[in-house]
């Protein structure tokens, strides 16, 4: 790797980090309330956590903001890959997204503490490998719809996306595809790690359910996030 190439793929890490960092949980609740997420609930930053302090709309609101943290990067990242100098390496946008994952989970701006990194993993994804992360987005739902909690959701998307990408994808630990599948089963990982804790209170029947369509109950603040 020469020197203007490892520049290009040092700059993409350190715009992905910083994008992905941002920590919009944090910023739309404490504009709307003054509150800081940190101490409601679990202290996660990311959506569940303003759902069940704000309600469901808001919910969707920092679920779509996380995701795009992840899905922007990684759209400039293959633009500058298809059309940008000949030099440039063909993995940059895995690189990009992953740094744009890991600035959700460990932001420069929170001291590095942040959410479990689920919408910002799913938006990286669905713009490097759009089937499997649809099917995993289907199971996500299905699971959410059936047992009322995010996190088996969230486990769900991890297991089937990572199962139905070795499926479909042609040699994927070929040569070509070696940075991508690698990615792809970090992130997995990654996603189930981080809900390690969700686990552990789903076996014991103390993980909180969500209340599909219906209003946020106030005692929900203090209930365990699955962010």
């Amino acid at each position: 790797m020469d020197m203007h190439a490892f520049l290009i793929l040092l700059a993409g890490q350190v715009a992905g980090y910083l994008v992905g960092g941002i920590p919009f949980a944090y910023l739309v609740a404490r504009c709307k309330t003054g509150r800081d997420i940190r101490t409601i609930g679990s202290g996660n930053v990311g959506a569940t956590n303003v759902g069940r302090l704000l309600g469901f709309r808001y919910f969707i609101l920092v679920f779509l903001l996380d995701f795009a943290k992840g899905a922007l990067p990684v759209l400039a990242a293959q633009y500058l890959s298809l059309h940008g100098m000949s030099n440039i390496p063909q993995y940059l946008p895995e690189v990009v997204g992953f740094a744009a994952i890991l600035g959700h989970v460990f932001p420069i701006y929170l001291g590095m503490k942040g959410g479990k990194g689920v919408a910002t993993t799913i938006g990286v994804l669905l713009c490097l490998v759009t089937w499997p992360t649809l099917a995993g987005l289907g199971a996500f739902i299905l699971l959410v719809l059936f047992t009322r909690m995010i996190s088996v959701g969230s486990i769900g998307f991890a297991v089937t996306f990572a199962v139905v990408y070795q499926l479909i994808t042609p040699e994927p630990w070929g040569s070509s595809k070696v940075a991508l599948s690698s990615l792809v089963m970090v992130l997995a990982a990654l996603v189930i790690l981080k809900h390690s804790s969700n686990v552990k209170r789903i076996i014991s029947g103390t993980e909180p359910k969500i209340s599909l369509f219906g209003s946020r109950k106030k005692s929900d603040e203090s209930a365990p996030s699955n962010d």
